[in-house]
């Protein structure tokens, strides 16, 4: 047998439909029609049959002969449907996002409507003297005590400082770059308890040379005299801090970072904006007279992520940077007067909504007053300079010295070197310095030059 295409099986019966049609045409016009077994006899059909005229019979026969040929094509069109595979509906549209779906989700992210890149020009609105004593204020530190010291901290503003506002894209930084091999820092949470133990100096991230050498360009501006020196600090915060019934005040030193680091408030020791008259290294660091190396603001060794914990204050709530997206910064137009907010944060590897605060570009920078109870009292290290800051711990009022003369150390590390050689040498106060031999002013011979 020979097997025909749906095509020309169709065809086939539609031929022999028109031939049938053809006979019944014929026997028609000659007068005669077979019904079953029973034959009309000299062209007279049976009573339940008319017989119809010749030239409407052929009529007739046409039409049946187009239903057919109709009904065929309509058999063959079904038969190739079947056969021909059925193309797949048109996905329907994703369905458009409503102005009330997306006012939904906005409103469950406390910071879709925050942040903003106002500094990016590196200018900066400047702190002196915004601090209160009475209760907190947003954008002011509320101090515990305001008694102005005398002497400390810088002593010549440098070109940076306006009349109400400092550039920091133009200050100097403390010269060199000294690493701390035996700096050491350790978190633990147990029983409710956040644990901290540190011996100050910053984990995995330099410190510049101090005190601040006659050669360094920022000698000219503070002439730190004090020296990085190793603490021992243990401190225990509540794991899951609670907010106060009020907020209470702040004096000097306010937290811990997570690269061990003590954390200050934003003043010197005359209630002076810190960052911006302070001149601190590369990372944004110094030490007070104790030796305890310490911030005031943000440091650039540090992530800046607005859900990165960087470190936690005193009465455990963490301090995280403030960094929301590409060109979105929190400032302290967006926080409150202690300078936090409640949003997510990434703590012991769970992201949780929480109150913590935040370290800005801008005055106050970091915790201006506590929104928890504080567990620790006083300065953890050394005698302070007391004043505003309590126990911040100024510098040494005796900075506006002559200049010293470069450390033995420095000396020997370029004898027999030429000027421009690279050079290191162990730092008095531990740590290891690296720098190029050059000629000190004032001096003869070759000295290593922390750069």
């Amino acid at each position: 047998m020979v097997s025909r295409a749906p095509s020309d099986r169709a065809g086939f019966a539609l031929a022999e439909l028109l031939i049938v049609v053809v006979v019944i045409a014929l026997a028609a016009a000659a007068g005669g029609f077979y019904f079953g077994s029973t034959r009309s006899g000299s062209g007279s059909p049976p009573p339940s049959i008319q017989t119809p005229a010749e030239g409407s019979a052929a009529e007739q026969a046409a039409r049946q002969a187009a239903d057919l040929e109709a009904s065929a094509t309509a058999a063959e069109q079904g038969v190739l449907n079947q056969l021909e595979p059925t193309p797949a509906p048109a996905p329907a549209p994703a369905p458009a996002k409503s102005a009330s779906s997306s006012a939904a989700k906005a409103s469950t992210d406390p910071l879709a409507s925050l942040g903003s890149d106002n500094y990016a020009d590196g200018v900066l609105p400047l702190g002196d003297g915004k601090y209160v004593t009475s209760g907190p204020k947003k954008g002011y530190i509320y101090l515990c005590n305001a008694n102005m010291p005398s002497g400390g901290g810088a002593q010549e503003d440098g070109p940076w400082i306006g009349a109400s506002t400092w550039n920091e894209g133009q200050k100097v930084a403390v010269a060199g770059s000294v690493t701390w091999a035996n700096a050491s820092y350790s978190m633990s949470v147990a029983n409710g308890t956040r644990t901290i133990v540190t011996n100050d100096l910053p984990v995995g991230v330099p410190t510049g040379i101090f005190p601040i050498q006659s050669t360094d360009p920022a000698y000219r501006y503070d002439r730190n005299p004090n020296s990085v020196t190793a603490q021992s600090l243990t401190f225990s915060f509540p794991a899951k801090p609670v907010a106060a019934a009020a907020p209470s005040c702040i004096g000097g030193e306010v937290g811990v970072m997570t690269d061990g680091v003590m954390l200050f408030d934003g003043f010197d020791a005359e209630n002076r904006d810190a960052p911006a008259h302070e001149v601190q290294d590369k990372c944004n660091g110094h030490p007070q007279e104790a030796g305890e190396y310490h911030y005031h603001g943000p440091s650039a060794c540090l992530p800046n992520g607005s859900t990165t914990v960087i470190g936690f204050a005193f009465d455990g709530f963490p301090i995280t940077g403030s960094k929301i997206a590409a060109d979105r910064y929190l400032t302290t137009a967006d926080l409150d007067e202690c300078h936090g907010i409640t949003s997510p944060v990434m703590l012991d590897g769970s992201l949780v909504t929480m109150y913590h605060y935040v370290m800005t570009a801008d005055f106050p920078y970091s915790v201006s007053c506590f929104r928890g109870t504080s567990t620790v009292k006083g300065p953890t290290a050394g005698p302070s300079s007391g004043g505003g800051s309590g126990g911040q711990g100024g510098q040494q009022t005796n900075q506006g010295g002559t200049p010293g003369q470069p450390p033995a150390a420095a000396t020997a590390a370029c004898s027999g070197s030429a000027s421009g050689a690279s050079c290191s040498f162990s730092a008095p106060q531990g740590g290891t310095v690296t720098g190029v031999c050059r000629t000190p002013p004032g001096q003869s011979s070759l000295a290593c030059v922390p750069q």
